[in-house]
């Protein structure tokens, strides 16, 4: 948007059937402003189609400015100032413009206005990613024997979801402590298989107290969090511990409330699809993956076979594999809530031919162990 004499130019989404540039007269931004502030009076409903928009929405800029306002409204969005609010405007439109390029590019996976539409995709992975790969280890010692490198009883489809081993999606928020949501999503899930209970377990006791080499919402690896817990006995669960969305003071004795246990952990070999099915066919499992691309931030549906490399960024967990239409998936539960993706989950693409697996989700991944 540019301000000269009291005439602002809207630049509106590149169209087929319209390419011409809307001129408004003062009066007329008057009465868009206005629209802005009133976004509540405006739309108290819409329909949205599957990715959050229609082709009509991007034939002019008043249809496109409803569209954010209706956007607002189904998010819950709110701006401190009306020039706050035209920021994000045009950073809506350009994501628009990059979800609707993407979506006439893209077959087995589509993306949408998710409610990261207004977030440039530098604001994003600033805010939403925090895995850190660098940090690890050297491993002293031979590699300890893969727990499942016998199992031959593979099967087609697994889904933990379906066998109650998971819980709901969570959200991370502002914090890059995804690292303590991928653990946390494995040892909710082993210890449901060995105990029959599904117990929400704590985020926050990690990010507050595995701080020897973790670092709380500046990053994490899911390895040395799975060995703090074997240290310290066990985490609270999510009830006695609740998420905080930033970084608060430990307190590993609150309450001495009841606490779940682990007996250790292991490391799936690295770049071995096969040996991840395995481990994946008995337990959830801890994964990382390279999530910086701009599709992530906006996928909405679909096998993701996008573009992506495997530098590690983000700590997700795997809880099942199968296969759609020909398309071979490992299903994952994200951490950036339950209106991202399907339902918070996303299915990557496997047999991809690349030793690292899609996004490098085959290059990181461990699970817990616990005995009953």
């Amino acid at each position: 948007m540019t301000s000269s004499n009291h005439i602002i130019t809207f630049q509106p989404l590149p169209n087929k059937k319209s390419n011409k540039m809307a001129l408004l007269s003062l009066p007329k931004l008057l009465l868009l402003l206005a629209s802005f502030m009133l976004s509540s009076l405006l739309i108290s409903a819409r329909d949205f189609s599957i990715v959050g928009y229609s082709p009509d929405d991007l034939t002019c800029i008043d249809k496109l400015i409803n569209l954010f306002e209706s956007w607002i409204d189904k998010h819950g969005k709110k701006y401190k100032t009306l020039e706050e609010k035209l920021h994000r405007f045009e950073i809506f439109k350009d994501n628009l413009k990059h979800i609707d390029e993407r979506n006439k590019d893209i077959s087995n996976y589509w993306l949408g206005l998710n409610e990261f539409a207004d977030m440039s995709h530098d604001e994003f992975k600033k805010m939403y990613l925090g895995l850190k790969a660098d940090q690890i280890p050297a491993k002293n010692g031979s590699p300890r024997e893969f727990k499942y490198k016998d199992f031959d009883q593979l099967p087609k489809s697994v889904d933990w979801r379906k066998k109650g081993a998971v819980t709901r999606v969570k959200n991370q928020g502002s914090c890059g402590s995804c690292w303590a949501f991928s653990t946390v999503a494995a040892v909710e899930g082993i210890n449901q298989i060995v105990t029959g209970n599904l117990t929400e377990l704590s985020e926050q006791e990690l990010i507050d107290c595995d701080t020897t080499y973790n670092n709380g919402c500046n990053g994490g690896l899911m390895d040395y969090a799975f060995a703090y817990i074997v240290s310290k006995g066990g985490l609270h669960k999510e009830d006695d511990y609740p998420y905080l969305m930033e970084e608060g003071t430990c307190e590993e004795n609150r309450d001495e409330s009841e606490i779940v246990s682990i007996t250790g952990y292991h490391d799936v070999p690295a770049n071995d699809e096969q040996s991840l099915l395995k481990a994946l066919a008995n337990q959830p499992l801890s994964v990382a993956i390279e999530a910086s691309g701009r599709d992530f931030q906006f996928y909405s549906g679909g096998v993701f076979d996008g573009h992506c490399g495997s530098e590690l960024d983000h700590g997700v967990a795997a809880v099942g594999y199968g296969s759609s239409k020909g398309a071979d998936y490992i299903i994952v539960k994200n951490s950036w809530g339950p209106k991202w993706g399907e339902k918070g989950f996303i299915r990557m693409k496997r047999n991809t031919g690349k030793p690292e697996g899609m996004c490098g989700i085959n290059k990181l991944a461990s699970f817990p162990t616990k005995t009953k």
